[in-house]
């Protein structure tokens, strides 16, 4: 939806530092449409208005999106965390320190929609339309890997790849550090905005209402690259470090604060949390809804908490809800997909060395038993599109070298 200065119910409290003749400059002449992300971004946006809260995981693989959908999620997240740590295009493992190629996170939600447009095609072509199977994807987009150019195109990229909402974060790009380590360093409140602002515009250019997700880290960082700009004054303390960089007081107001500035300038404020406090969730969404009623608000339910070191079987079991009450509105698990993976493969792996088939076979059992909730990938050469692409040559009057007839599959397990 192009910016044209109507009052849109879409982008109400929504402020634009730039005109709309500015974005009819920027567009060019070749309209390119954007249809994923258009989809999604107007999905995503309907459910966080109709549903109670929005849950979504982590996906790492094509394959964890498609499992996600078919098991009853609406939405699906994208965590650079995961990008770093086991889907870069470098082909390395690095921490969640902006370590990898930007268009890393891009390839990803590429994947990841490539995966459910298989998965569309596939029950489509079986006469089965009853599921919808782009879900929206929400896209961390890290610091922006630079600055507000850098912001501009990575949400360009994005929505090239069909991402319906994107996550930007008030840290120093080049000192970018998880959410849940040490040593980060935010940047000034001003520029934290104009990256935003970039991205907004990304997106008007596009002419896509990607979904902006403004996360600040103020809640546990100490350091700033700036003392320039007077929204952060109240905050410093007067030191420098060795590198040049100026020591800042974190906590909770300063979270409030930085929450507060880039509410006009984005669709949800997510301040990243140390621990799952309810109360401190509580004294946020009071703080940014005293000033911005009814903003949308998104929360990491991280799986660096210790949860149970903190709340018990029940208030984990509320906990969502309660947030959802509160105006938490997007609740994720970021890396979902890694830690489902890795225990999976490992509780296999570690049967199989010392028992061999049996623990395989446990495993294929558990499939069985998950067919009556709707699992199918038991079937794995269906699951991948064979039958699909049988369809491809049946289309075109060849019949005789169908994969799926004959096939181990067919003959082995349930249709």
């Amino acid at each position: 939806m192009s910016h044209n200065g109507t009052a849109d119910r879409r982008w109400e409290g929504i402020e634009r530092p730039y005109s709309a003749e500015d974005v009819q400059r920027l567009r060019g002449t070749v309209e390119i449409e954007h249809t994923l992300a258009r989809l999604g971004a107007e999905r995503l946006w309907e459910l966080l208005h109709d549903e109670e809260y929005v849950p979504a995981l982590g996906a790492l693989t094509g394959g964890q999106a498609v499992q996600m959908v078919k098991a009853g999620l609406k939405a699906i997240y994208l965590s650079g965390w995961q990008v770093a740590a086991d889907a870069n295009l470098a082909g390395h493992t690095y921490p969640d320190q902006s370590l990898y190629p930007s268009n890393s996170g891009p390839a990803l939600v590429r994947r990841l929609n490539n995966a459910l447009l298989r998965a569309d095609q596939i029950h489509a072509a079986e006469g089965d339309t009853s599921t919808l199977w782009l879900a929206p994807i929400v896209a961390d987009a890290e610091a922006g890997f630079g600055g507000p150019l850098n912001a501009f195109e990575m949400m360009k990229a994005m929505i090239e790849a069909g991402a319906a909402g994107v996550h930007f974060e008030d840290q120093l790009s080049s000192e970018k550090k998880c959410g849940h380590l040490g040593g980060k360093v935010l940047v000034p409140t001003s520029h934290f905005l104009r990256m935003l602002s970039a991205a907004r515009l990304a997106a008007d250019v596009c002419d896509v209402p990607t979904v902006l997700v403004a996360r600040t880290d103020a809640l546990s960082a100490t350091l700033i690259t700036s003392d320039a700009d007077p929204a952060d004054e109240e905050f410093l303390t007067g030191e420098r470090t060795p590198e040049g960089f100026f020591r800042v007081q974190e906590g909770l107001e300063a979270a409030i604060a930085r929450g507060r500035a880039s509410a006009p300038y984005a669709d949800l404020v997510w301040f990243e949390t140390s621990t799952p406090d309810l109360g401190e969730a509580a004294e946020f969404a009071d703080a940014i809804h005293e000033q911005f009623p009814g903003k949308l608000l998104a929360y990491n339910c991280s799986p660096s908490f210790n949860w149970r070191s903190h709340l018990d079987d029940r208030a984990i079991a509320r906990f969502q809800e309660e947030l959802a009450a509160m105006g938490y509105r997007f609740q994720f698990v970021t890396l979902a997909g890694f830690h489902s993976l890795n225990a999976a493969m490992f509780e296999l792996a570690h049967g199989y060395a010392r028992e061999g088939m049996s623990a395989y076979v446990r495993v294929q059992e558990r499939e069985f038993e998950l067919e009556d909730e709707g699992y199918t990938a038991t079937r794995h050469q269906r699951e991948a599109g064979a039958g699909y692409f049988d369809a491809v040559l049946q289309a075109i009057g060849e019949s005789s070298t169908l994969a799926l007839d004959g096939s181990t599959e067919a003959a082995q397990f349930r249709t």
